[in-house]
């Protein structure tokens, strides 16, 4: 879709939240909620604010289209690539 748009001057993103502390997952659990922030390897939850920054980013860069931007703090890191390139293993 990005290619697509470009030459109208559009530009195709998106955003790829890992988990994030909301009202949704406010009734958790300090167990629940440690267990949600191991997931992460930055060892945290991510904050809206994470996400605020994240779009303000996507919003600023205007040269950049066709990306996903994860906001996960790592939690997918080398699991997408490994199963890009057709490698097997963990994750």
């Amino acid at each position: 879709m990005a290619i697509e748009l470009a030459a109208d001057g559009a530009r195709v993103n998106a955003v790829s939240l890992g988990i994030i502390k909301t009202a949704m997952n406010a009734a958790a659990s300090p167990k629940e909620l440690a267990a949600m922030a191991s997931a992460h390897p930055l060892g945290r939850m991510g904050e809206i604010q994470d996400v605020v920054d994240g779009i303000l980013y996507l919003e600023a860069a205007g040269l950049v289209t066709g990306e996903i931007l994860r906001i996960d703090g790592g939690q997918v890191a080398g699991h997408v690539q490994r199963r890009a390139s057709g490698e097997r293993g963990a994750g």
